[in-house]
């Protein structure tokens, strides 16, 4: 099977060399999310609920773009530049998996793309 690259304009635009998701054989592998406002390109930098808030919300809409939803995340993994927002941002995060919630990591990083506090990264599979 040959890779598909997704892209909506319902999530940020990449700010790099790479594509919003990519999937094969029914596997999707969605690049790290940050607080980017997919309808101006605006980073928030602010309060890191709400940047966990904004992350989840543009995972939602790559997955929706596919016709996926967060049902069907098998992976995740989160970064945080400071490990004491842990619960805050697991706070958020639960919010959106309450039921069979997937696999999940979560790394302390020196940094993050334009100077965010939090990504996540996704791998979901169509069944």
């Amino acid at each position: 099977m040959k890779k598909k690259i997704h892209f909506t304009k319902e999530a940020p635009a990449a700010v790099g060399p790479y594509s919003q998701a990519v999937e094969i054989d029914g596997w999707m592998f969605c690049s790290g999310q940050i607080s980017i406002n997919p309808k101006n390109q605006e980073v928030f930098k602010g309060d890191v609920s709400e940047q966990a808030k904004m992350v989840m919300e543009n995972i939602k809409a790559l997955l929706a773009d596919a016709d996926l939803s967060l049902d069907n995340v098998i992976k995740s993994t989160i970064f945080l530049t400071d490990m004491n927002d842990f619960a805050k941002v697991n706070e958020i995060y639960g919010g959106y998996f309450k039921k069979d919630p997937p696999a999940r990591s979560t790394i302390q990083v020196a940094a993050l793309p334009k100077g965010v506090s939090v990504e996540v990264e996704v791998i979901a599979r169509r069944f």
